[in-house]
């Protein structure tokens, strides 16, 4: 009996691996701060030895995090199997700064750490404990790689670790595991010809279904967006001081703000809590491009925002399960709250619009894509670059979460470059606050400090639109909450 066993990759988590280069690497990353409560160890330390115990003991929660990538014969498509020397040690890292330690020099102890590529010899993660911070506290910085999760998979991941109630039990750790052999080549070739064929049968028998007339209507629709898409790229975009070939060093900046106050501009605006962010990053682009409004000309100034297309019943799978708006943003436009409505407006429209569903062509057509193929389309969508700003809006736990007993107390995201993409900007809710991750290239973004400052001024500004500072201070919720420190 064959024990051995894998897992294939969908064409869209094989995306993310073409994706990747020397300068633009693919994880997806989460500082989070805690406090060290019963964590605390010998001096201001921590207890590593107590936060490996724990985190060995999760792992059968994750079990995506013990898997390697392997590749198929001929096609090299890549497959997930268990790591024969899988090594926890190597995966769980553990650093600090020079008491006490600033904002500042996190932030560029952190931004070294995101520019180290994760091995795709062993699982494709790495979590790093920073002690030293000032008052005591701690970070967690996580690194997994995008073909492993998405925003909404990476919260899940997140809760598997961590509680949403405090504790100091520890969980009897799993030392037995053992790993499933990894599959011969001939099994590996014999299943990817065997899938192939089905797949190819598959279409062959819904062909009827698919001529019917929603089918071609929605089909039309599908092709209308992919054709909306491909002309945005041709079209070109704004021309800003990021929007160029990257390197691979980073800076980043973070930023809060309180989740009650967003949620009142919501309700006072209309629109959804998306919206809000997505008016205050355009105002947050007018502040920062305006010395270099010369050079951006008349092209659009286009973002991609993901969007789910998760289940609520797969929220813990692994893998991704996204597709995406491409959407110009109204950088041109002065008024707060004219941008806003604008901006609401071509959302309500993407819920249902065709460009969406262009990108789900793409990542659908993935599924069928060889590896040599998959690979040259990736290549050409960074080049062509059809849009200047990733802005991704990942919704987390509105109750505090607790390593053990430590109290996790902020959590900054940080999404990763593409080629041509200087800037990103990723937004996590968690516990009553927004927060955002501010991630720029080293060379093209020096200045990344005033993005946030930016940001800053661009949500005030719309608050203020919005009507909240003529509100009695008493009553009013507590302004922004802004780290600029430069790093």
């Amino acid at each position: 009996m064959d024990a051995s066993a894998y897992e294939r990759l969908s064409g869209l988590d094989h995306s993310f691996l073409h994706f990747e280069t020397p300068e633009a690497y693919m994880h997806v990353a989460l500082t989070a701060i805690f406090e060290r409560g019963p964590l605390a160890g010998p001096g201001d330390g921590i207890d590593m030895g107590r936060i490996r115990l724990h985190v060995e003991s999760r792992l059968p929660l994750i079990p995506r995090y013990r898997q390697r990538l392997h590749y198929v014969p001929l096609t090299n498509d890549p497959v997930w199997v268990d790591d024969e020397r899988f090594d926890l040690g190597y995966h769980l890292r553990h650093s600090h700064l020079p008491r006490p330690g600033s904002d500042a020099q996190l932030r560029t102890l952190c931004a070294r750490i995101l520019e180290r590529r994760l091995d795709r010899r062993r699982p494709l993660w790495e979590i790093w404990f920073i002690e030293g911070l000032e008052g005591g506290r701690f970070a967690m910085l996580s690194k997994v790689h995008h073909c492993m999760v998405d925003g909404i998979a990476g919260m899940a991941l997140l809760a598997a670790l961590l509680g949403s109630s405090p504790t100091e039990k520890l969980e009897r750790s799993d030392r037995c595991w053992v790993p499933a052999a990894v599959p011969s080549d001939r099994r590996l070739l014999r299943d990817e010809i065997r899938r192939r064929g089905s797949a190819s049968l598959g279409m062959v028998q819904k062909l009827p279904e698919l001529l019917g007339e929603q089918s071609r209507s929605d089909l039309a629709a599908r092709v209308g967006g992919l054709w909306g898409l491909l002309r945005a790229g041709v079209r070109g975009t704004a021309r800003t001081p990021f929007n160029r070939p990257i390197g691979p060093h980073r800076r980043l900046e973070w930023l809060s703000f309180d989740l009650a106050e967003v949620k009142e501009i919501k309700r006072r605006l209309g629109g959804t809590l998306n919206d809000v962010v997505l008016a205050v990053v355009t105002g947050a682009m007018r502040h920062f491009l305006a010395p270099h409004a010369g050079e951006i000309g008349e092209h659009e100034f286009r973002a991609l925002v993901p969007v789910s297309t998760r289940r609520v019943d797969a929220a813990e799978e692994s893998g991704n399960r996204v597709s995406a708006w491409i959407t110009a943003l109204p950088v041109d436009e002065p008024r707060p709250l004219e941008r806003f409505r604008r901006i609401a407006e071509l959302t309500s429209r993407y819920r249902t619009h065709q460009e969406q569903r262009g990108v789900e062509v793409l990542t659908g057509t993935a599924e069928w894509a060889t590896a040599i193929g998959l690979g040259l389309a990736t290549r050409l969508i960074g080049r062509v670059r059809p849009f200047n700003l990733i802005v991704t809006n990942v919704p987390g736990p509105p109750i505090p979460f607790y390593l053990l007993g430590a109290p996790m107390v902020a959590a900054y995201p940080h999404v990763p470059l593409f080629e041509n993409q200087g800037l990103g900007v990723a937004i996590l809710s968690y516990d009553g606050r927004l927060y955002f991750g501010l991630v720029g290239d080293w060379d093209l973004v020096p200045d990344l400090a005033r993005v946030a400052a930016s940001t800053a001024a661009a949500f005030a500004e719309l608050a203020e639109a919005a009507g909240l500072s003529c509100e009695p201070r008493s009553r009013r919720a507590p302004r922004p909450r802004v780290e600029q420190a430069v790093a």
